[in-house]
């Protein structure tokens, strides 16, 4: 028996809490100062959950509608450009195709105010780009009227760098090997988004100090093609299934936001990389810079 006046020994118990503390401090001291905090700290201050649902409904809301009425009047064909980028099967890309059955017939005015409202939420996207690299790279906002002339030229690049990435893709794709299409591809991105991470911020950050937001975003923008290859056509194919055609517009939606993921951490990753960088190349300087924020 038992004896009832015996007290339990809470020497392991004891001993497994110190080990737990030991070890949650030994983390804490790591955690502190690192890499994962800053960037934890960054991606809070560009708002990240809010900015990526709020890209991708605009996206979907104001950039799509454009596109889709601008096929219409031209031999391009939107539904080619998002099968390639979503890398869809045969069935995804026939459930695709029927999205996009409806043909413009006359210009109206009707048109002209949808497109004039499509393109004006168009330039709010770029307006919203523009709005993470300044939070990402600790900016204040430029004034209206530069922000939004900014905004509209990044537009109008951003349209042709599409249409030629289309064209770019389709030779590569015949005339060369995958890998030399994914390393062309990569190069490209990477000036494209170091151009408009310079561009959009006004030359407020050198050439030199974004160089790393543009090779992360390039990343994982590469990272994005080779998830949706494996995603997103079975997907779409389901959810056309279970919801009908307007099933598409909800794997697109999670496409847009995955657009809006990429962009937002390739700016918090490259900005918080350099940051670091500065610290160690220039403590002095670094330190005079956190006297004056305190």
């Amino acid at each position: 028996m038992e004896d009832p006046d015996q007290k339990p020994d809470t020497s392991q118990a004891t001993k497994a809490t110190r080990i737990a503390g030991k070890l949650a401090a030994g983390w804490r001291a790591r955690y502190q100062g690192s890499f994962a905090q800053d960037f934890v700290k960054a991606l809070g201050a560009v708002d990240f959950g809010n900015q990526i649902i709020i890209f991708g409904a605009s996206l979907l809301l104001s950039v799509l509608p454009l596109i889709i009425v601008l096929s219409a009047y031209s031999s391009h064909r939107i539904q080619d450009d998002i099968a390639r980028h979503l890398g869809l099967s045969a069935q995804g890309i026939r459930v695709v195709d029927g999205l996009f059955k409806a043909s413009v017939t006359s210009f109206n005015l009707a048109v002209f105010v949808g497109l004039l409202l499509s393109f004006a939420g168009t330039i709010a996207v770029g307006r919203s780009v523009e709005m993470i690299y300044e939070r990402a790279f600790d900016h204040r906002p430029l004034p209206q009227g530069q922000g939004w002339l900014r905004c509209t030229v990044w537009v109008v690049v951003t349209s042709g760098v599409l249409i030629a990435d289309g064209a770019i893709d389709n030779a590569l794709r015949r005339d060369a090997g995958s890998v030399v299409f994914g390393l062309v591809e990569f190069v490209l991105f990477i000036l494209f988004f170091w151009w408009s991470i310079h561009f959009l911020l006004a030359g407020r950050e050198s050439w030199r100090a974004v160089r790393p937001a543009a090779i992360a975003t390039a990343l994982f923008w590469v990272g994005l093609g080779v998830f949706a290859a494996f995603y997103f056509s079975s997907t779409i194919v389901d959810d056309s299934k279970t919801y009908g055609t307007i099933g598409v517009t909800f794997t697109l939606v999670t496409w847009f936001i995955a657009v809006g993921a990429v962009i937002d951490l390739g700016a918090v990753v490259g900005a918080v990389w350099q940051r670091r960088r500065s610290r160690t190349t220039h403590p002095a300087l670094s330190s005079a810079n956190d006297d004056t924020e305190n």
